[in-house]
């Protein structure tokens, strides 16, 4: 699958700008939760390898994330629950064996049937479905990596995954907010960074959101406030959407406020 190779182009891409860090360099607080730089390491770290479990079989997923389902149904967040598994790894030892598992999650992907279904923490979903959540994680994370060191990431055509689980996901930020969805579709309409335009849905739609790939996928994945983009919406409905757009599973999270997240200059 294509989608192995975006995604392993997106752990290249973030592991060129933390390997050269220091461990007290990565305890830096970014500007998601209080998340650390390792923290969302150990956090890209432990849903690869996940993932790649749940391609082995089921069962070994259901066995390896039982126990962070349980933590966590106690009161812990996510960040709290990955360092028992995690048991004192951390540092560039954590950087170096995220980079590993990734790369060979990568690999295994790359052969798979895309439409084979593997277990996971929400629904079942598909090998296609499940590497391009493992690119939009490691792309959306990245950006607080990003953001605090003040470096520009290079963006390419692989951004497309990414939009389009920001458009498939329409109904879902809707349905998530137990909020009834809209009887009518957005059209999309996006131009990539090599100047490709992408679109969806009808262009007759009374409802649509059209502008910058980068930015829609920004908003979707809640690492920018649409406040702070150049995205065009038509009806409200898109509107709505943009504001609180939400392409990953869990609760309904709030987008962050306009200002909120940005590059550190």
């Amino acid at each position: 699958m294509q989608q192995a190779s975006d995604f392993r182009t997106e752990v290249e891409a973030l592991a060129a700008i933390v390997t050269p860090l220091s461990d007290a360099e990565l305890k830096t607080v970014t500007q998601f939760k209080g998340w650390t730089i390792e923290d969302v390491i150990g956090h890209l770290h432990i849903f690869d390898h996940a993932a790649g479990l749940a391609l082995e079989s089921g069962d070994k997923f259901i066995a390896f994330f039982g126990p962070i389902l349980k933590q966590m149904t106690e009161g812990k967040s996510l960040r709290e629950a990955q360092y028992p598994w995690l048991d004192g790894l951390a540092g560039q030892a954590l950087v170096a064996r995220w980079q590993e598992t990734a790369h060979r999650v990568a690999d295994a992907f790359s052969t798979v049937d895309p439409k084979v279904r593997l277990k996971w923490a929400g629904p079942d979903m598909s090998a296609l479905s499940s590497i391009t959540a493992r690119q939009m994680e490691t792309w959306a994370h990245g950006h607080e990596v990003f953001d605090i060191l003040g470096k520009t990431r290079v963006e390419g055509d692989r951004i497309r995954n990414i939009c389009h689980l920001g458009v498939t996901t329409f109904g879902w930020t809707f349905l998530n907010r137990k909020e009834a969805v809209p009887e009518t579709p957005p059209f999309v309409r996006l131009t990539g960074p090599s100047g490709a335009v992408w679109t969806w849905g009808e262009e007759s739609s009374p409802v649509s959101v059209e502008g910058n790939a980068v930015e829609f996928a920004q908003v979707v994945t809640q690492t920018r406030s649409f406040g702070d983009t150049s995205l065009e919406t038509k009806g409200p409905e898109a509107e709505h959407w943009m504001i609180h757009a939400q392409c990953f599973a869990g609760p309904p999270e709030t987008p962050p406020a306009k200002g909120q997240r940005h590059q550190v200059v």
